[in-house]
């Protein structure tokens, strides 16, 4: 693995506690083949996940002054998609500095989407315990800055389907949407995830991928798909 420090750098946050940095980059494949690993990255996926919704959330809100909710929502989903991380994570070089299991490595792990955005999130999620809620906020506008740019001038393409399926559907009155893992099948360093989805109870298409978040886009693309 590359030096922590270096990454800081990239980042643009230097940590009073680096081993909060290192927890954000240790994959839960690494710690199964490291007794003295300590605990994988997903707690912090899971903080941060909830910061960066809400980071790039304020600054849309800031920046689109007069959009209404369904415009700021759509953006807001691309912002934060899994896609959206993974290419501010390759752009940092991320992937050399996660600490991975042997399997996981071999299979290219280093470069999965999934893992890159899980990666990004679980180090916002970091950052926040070290520094609060201004240092994560700092950080996340700096890195995503140009993505921020790409959506104000209406160039940051990335589709959701989820959000799309959801919008058409609520056009009809209120409905009950939900993705429902059904499977996940393969070895731990190369799972394949299968969803459906569900509308008021009632099974309307499936979809498969490398994460839930990718298996549930592509339920949701399948459903579109049947020109409701």
């Amino acid at each position: 693995m590359e030096d922590i420090r270096q990454l800081e750098e990239k980042l643009g946050y230097r940590f009073a506690d680096t081993g909060l940095l290192r927890n954000a980059v240790t994959h839960s494949s690494y710690v199964r083949e490291h007794a003295r690993a300590g605990q994988s990255n997903e707690r912090l996926e899971f903080l941060g996940d909830a910061f960066f919704d809400a980071i790039i959330g304020e600054e849309l809100y800031r920046i689109f002054p007069h959009e209404e909710e369904g415009f700021l929502s759509r953006t807001r989903a691309s912002l934060v998609c899994e896609r959206s991380l993974a290419n501010e994570a390759r752009k940092l070089g991320l992937g050399e500095y996660i600490l991975l299991g042997k399997g996981e490595d071999r299979s290219g792990g280093r470069e999965r989407e999934s893992i890159l955005a899980d990666t990004m999130e679980a180090i916002i999620g970091a950052v926040y315990l070290d520094g609060g809620f201004d240092a994560a906020r700092a950080m996340v506008l700096g890195l995503f800055s140009g993505s921020i740019e790409d959506a104000r001038h209406g160039k940051f393409i990335i589709v959701d389907y989820k959000t799309t399926l959801q919008e058409k559907l609520q056009d009809r009155g209120n409905v009950r949407i939900r993705y429902v893992l059904l499977k996940e099948s393969g070895p731990d360093h190369d799972k394949t995830f299968q969803v459906q989805l569900e509308v008021n109870g009632r099974a309307m298409a499936r979809g498969t991928g490398k994460s839930k978040k990718q298996a549930e886009q592509q339920a949701a693309k399948a459903m579109l798909e049947k020109e409701i």
